[in-house]
């Protein structure tokens, strides 16, 4: 009989939620993804080292400060990884903003064009390339803008409705919903409190999100994200994809028994609601604290995860 993730391939696409060339090469997701917490693991576990000394070589030779080499090194360091990967798999990789500049669309923008520059020196194809950016209001409209210019955004730290809807209305290409940090908040609230797969808060919110996009028609691509355990990727398969972390991959595949797609499109249809205004959107954020304090304490966590990956590389560069 195939294992878990052989039958979960072929209903939906398996992202490797990682930055580990190995755990990539073992497990042939079709795409990958990562973020400061995922680029600094690496780098402390000793991967990446002709890339890390490459960053700082060139870092060292284009910046006019010390601030300046910092900067530029991290990012040339991300889309180095990111470079990488890409050779390990065929589709996309997801590369992210500095979660500093959440709340600051114009930096945004300028910020993710600086990333995609840097892959088009690199000789990358861009069309592989997704801007991993977090659903702010002002991430959200620093997408819109970015999808206008033929730049394909990972829309991430999704936590309910409003969220899922703004991003597809602003026409991002993809969107992150995270399943285990829901979970994580509900179970805090009440730690008695049992789930199965398919009754845990964060399965039926992104089982939720699907079958809204599906009934709408929106295009934008729904990876369900942040998993727990494989429970709740067997309640999420026929998802258009699941990005995956290596020790659930392998116990994915490690593991027989016969997989049933749940999420499906029953064929309904319905017009498109009113897009959201500014005003809605940061009501309805404002009356789900889950939602709201799971975003700002993941912008929190990359950004603490990103300044330590910047303290890495300022004392590697002697700064």
């Amino acid at each position: 009989m195939p294992t878990l993730l052989e039958q979960l391939k072929r209903h939906t696409l398996v992202v490797a939620d990682t930055g580990e060339l190995e755990a990539i090469e073992r497990f042939h997701p079709e795409d990958a993804t990562t973020n400061p917490s995922l680029v600094l693991k690496a780098i402390q576990a000793g991967h990446y080292p002709a890339q890390v000394e490459q960053v700082l070589d060139w870092a060292k030779q284009n910046s006019a400060s010390s601030e300046e080499a910092v900067s530029k090194a991290c990012d040339r360091l991300a889309v180095l990884m990111g470079a990488e990967i890409l050779k390990s798999v065929p589709g996309k990789v997801s590369t992210e903003v500095p979660a500093a500049l959440s709340f600051d669309r114009d930096a945004t923008l300028a910020k993710a064009e600086e990333l995609i520059e840097h892959y088009k020196a690199l000789g990358v194809d861009t069309g592989r390339v997704l801007i991993k950016i977090a659903a702010t209001w002002e991430g959200i409209q620093a997408a819109r803008v970015l999808e206008s210019r033929g730049i394909n955004c990972n829309l991430t730290l999704i936590f309910n409705m409003a969220q899922a809807r703004a991003c597809a209305e602003a026409g991002a290409f993809l969107i992150s919903p995270f399943v285990g940090r829901i979970l994580d908040w509900y179970v805090k609230q009440d730690s008695s409190r049992k789930y199965t797969g398919e009754e845990e808060p964060g399965v039926q919110s992104v089982s939720a999100i699907h079958a809204f996009f599906k009934r709408h028609e929106y295009p934008t691509v729904v990876m369900g994200a942040s998993f727990r355990n494989i429970d709740e990727i067997i309640a999420l398969a026929g998802c258009d994809r699941l990005t995956i972390s290596p020790a659930l991959l392998q116990e994915l595949q490690g593991r027989e028994g016969e997989l049933t797609v749940r999420l499906k499109d029953n064929g309904e249809r319905a017009p498109r609601p009113a897009a959201l205004t500014e005003a809605e959107f940061r009501w309805q954020m404002n009356e789900d604290p889950m939602a709201t304090e799971k975003l700002a304490e993941g912008i929190r966590t990359f950004n603490a995860d990103q300044m330590k990956l910047e303290k890495l590389i300022a004392e590697r560069l002697g700064v």
